[in-house]
């Protein structure tokens, strides 16, 4: 089969490593255009682009698929799939209808559950023991095509969206070469969602990653978890913005909301709206994120201090 393949970040980098790894024959590859990044803010490409020039891949990279161009250039490849996995953006219906066998996406959920675009973020944050990766067909609507192949994977209680990431980045892969294989051999089967399972998973946005402290500490252990490494859980301490990488729950203890209860060796101790939360990896502006045992010595925390929402 002739694939076209459509992707990005480093989730989708493993799929087309996988792809590439097993021979299958990859004839374009998709990929976001140049975005500045680092210090210097030069133009980095992205990690699909660099996996696929390496292997001597054409590569585009349109700002969009609506024009009618980019369109006919992808139609004169033939291809009898599409493989997307994480691209960022969206394929018109003239794109999907392309390939002989369409378009298939690497969904990092258990569709219908967590559709959309964070739905390694969300699965933490819902407090769930499992999440996996569904292989579907696409088609116009939002993650609601038909689901061709489900892995499954249990979420750990100190994973964070980066180490939950990946683990499904390396199921991903595994599961759409085993897709492949099933679609070349005329065995997959279609299972249409139950939309009235849908879930939603929005994109996140950094005001969302400030801590209420009046929530319970289980509830703000699992959003410093799920916003590591992106947008990272943020409070103020006496002032002061911190970010919280790492924190535990101390349900042994409690206090007024934000307060800070005592300073361990272990970390930060701080009373929620039930229970507390032992703050166990901080960072302030411009420093780098320490364990508290070292953050305290460059950083005076004494019981009594305040913890608060930023500004």
């Amino acid at each position: 089969m002739k694939i076209i393949f459509a992707g990005t970040p480093h989730f989708a980098a493993a799929a087309l490593e996988a792809l590439l790894a097993q021979q299958f024959n990859v004839v374009a590859v998709l990929t976001q255009p140049d975005r500045p990044a680092g210090r210097g803010m030069q133009l980095t490409p992205s990690p699909v682009k660099q996996l696929a020039l390496q292997h001597g891949l054409p590569v585009l990279q349109p700002p969009s698929l609506k024009n009618t161009d980019i369109q006919r250039e992808l139609a004169d490849y033939a291809a009898d799939v599409m493989v997307v996995a994480a691209y960022g953006l969206i394929l018109p219906p003239a794109v999907l209808q392309l390939p002989r066998h369409g378009c298939l996406n690497i969904h990092a959920s258990l569709l219908p559950r967590w559709r959309g675009a964070a739905p390694i973020q969300r699965a933490i944050l819902a407090g769930g023991d499992e999440t996996g990766v569904t292989i579907m067909q696409m088609d116009a609507g939002l993650d609601t095509g038909d689901m061709l192949l489900k892995k499954t994977c249990p979420i750990s209680a100190h994973d964070t969206a980066q180490t939950l990431q990946d683990k499904l980045e390396a199921l991903g892969a595994k599961a759409i070469v085993e897709t492949l294989r099933l679609l070349e051999q005329s065995r997959l089967v279609r299972v249409p969602q139950d939309n009235a399972q849908a879930t939603y998973a929005a994109k996140l946005t950094k005001a969302e990653a400030q801590i209420d402290w009046t929530n319970d500490a289980a509830h703000i252990a699992r959003a410093v978890r799920a916003y590591n490494p992106f947008p990272v859980a943020c409070t103020t301490l006496n002032a002061t913005p911190i970010k919280v990488w790492q924190a535990s729950v101390r349900d042994d203890l409690g206090g007024i909301a934000g307060a800070v209860l005592s300073v361990e060796k272990g970390g930060i101790i701080v009373a929620c709206g039930q229970g507390a939360l032992c703050l166990e990896v901080l960072q302030r502006p411009n420093a780098k994120a320490l364990p508290a045992a070292q953050f305290v010595q460059g950083f005076a925390v004494h019981p009594g201090d305040r913890c608060t929402s930023l500004a």
